[in-house]
């Protein structure tokens, strides 16, 4: 069984007004001594084998990474945890944390911290200063870099519809953009974000990155933003393409899923199924949709690259990983988190549901703020009232 770990940035928030505060450096200093701070990404092994944190692109955002997961329990215990342990620190320096994708209440910052983001800051402009955007990452381990690049050219065409169950983000600068996630609007004037042609092979992969790093245009390695990639400094696919989660559970549904679709992949490549012959243009039209709309109209579908509606595109996304996720265990969860999805909307349906009572950006960081430590479940009730 694959192990698989998350990543969640989180927004730090002044409860009474919904303002970003930039106190990750104090939050992190109240967590360390008694947690640590991990450096790395999901997989690594600080914090005694809990949820860790550790600084990000903005001062405003703290990022919690669980461990290597290989149960579907494990790993939501994890983002509970990492999301109550952060929340806990950023309540002894008067804030709170949030899984908003985008602020409802945002002014352009510079960027402070350590000398890689500031070089970032000066180097790309107003870009950086408005960059902060909350994402979730999905770690899958792989064998090899053979059987990493292989997953990432047959798995390509499917994770748009990742990001449509994911949409949490149509507020920026205070107002509505219309967009499910306008997170991946704003994430994708860096350069190198996106969808990728197939790579073929690692060699094809490698080549890849050392045309970009020499163009002088991404700073290292570091900014090579596909929407998924293989990971640095673990054997892992990285799926990045995914808003952070309003509720815990449906960043446990779209990790268990996100899983299977790399098992998928690496069995479609283990009996010689070729890579995905989608146009690299037609995945951005699918990501447009889905960063337009979400689950609440129609998305491209991954095999025909036609508009259909947004739950029978998921439907056919759990029947293309129903086996792997039969063999996990996790068919069943993963059935019942994409109903629930489609059911009562992701974050995005409840944003602008708090925004319609009084209008008040204030009341949807409220809404957000109560729904990051609660199951979806249970969200639709009471939350609003704030």
């Amino acid at each position: 069984m694959r192990t698989f770990g998350v990543e969640e940035e989180l927004l730090i928030a002044d409860p009474a007004d919904g303002t970003p505060l930039a106190l990750a450096a104090d939050i992190l200093d109240v967590a360390a001594p008694h947690f640590g701070e991990a450096e790395g990404s999901a997989g690594d092994e600080h914090g005694a084998g809990n949820a860790t944190l550790k600084s990000e692109f903005k001062q405003e955002q703290v990022e919690v990474n669980s461990r290597p997961c290989r149960t579907a329990a494990e790993l939501r215990d994890e983002i509970r945890a990492g999301r109550a342990l952060s929340d806990k620190a950023a309540r002894t320096v008067g804030a709170r944390v949030a899984a908003l994708a985008t602020p409802p209440v945002f002014h352009a910052t510079p960027t402070t911290g350590n000398q890689r983001y500031a070089a970032m800051g000066t180097e790309f402009g107003l870009i950086s200063r408005e960059q902060l955007t909350c994402g979730f990452h999905v770690h899958v381990s792989i064998e090899s870099p053979e059987e990493g690049v292989a997953v990432l050219d047959r798995m390509r065409h499917w994770l748009p519809v990742l990001l449509a169950l994911s949409g949490n983000s149509p507020f920026w600068m205070g107002a509505d953009t219309g967009f499910a996630s306008y997170r991946t609007q704003i994430w994708n004037r860096w350069p190198t974000a996106g969808p990728m042609d197939v790579f073929g092979s690692v060699e094809g992969y490698q080549e890849m990155l050392s045309e970009l790093l020499g163009t002088g245009v991404p700073l290292d390695e570091g900014m090579i933003y596909f929407d998924a990639r293989l990971s640095r400094g673990h054997p892992t696919v990285e799926l990045r393409i995914a808003d952070v989660c309003l509720y815990a559970e449906d960043a446990l549904t779209i990790a268990v899923i996100a899983r299977a679709l790399v098992e998928t992949s690496a069995a479609e490549w283990r009996r010689g199924k070729p890579a995905s012959s989608t146009l690299t243009p037609v995945i951005r039209m699918a990501n447009w949709k889905a960063s337009r709309f979400g689950i609440n109209h129609q998305l491209l579908h991954p095999l025909e690259q036609r508009p259909y509606p947004a739950s029978d595109v998921a439907a056919a996304l759990l029947r293309h990983v129903r086996p792997a996720l039969t063999a996990t265990g996790d068919l069943a969860l993963a059935r019942a988190g994409v109903a629930n999805i489609l059911r009562r909307g992701t974050g995005e349906r409840l944003q602008r549901q708090a925004y319609s009572q009084r209008r008040r950006l204030s009341d949807v960081v409220s809404a957000a703020i109560a729904s990051t430590h609660q199951d979806g479940e249970r969200s639709d009730a009471g939350v609003l009232s704030h």
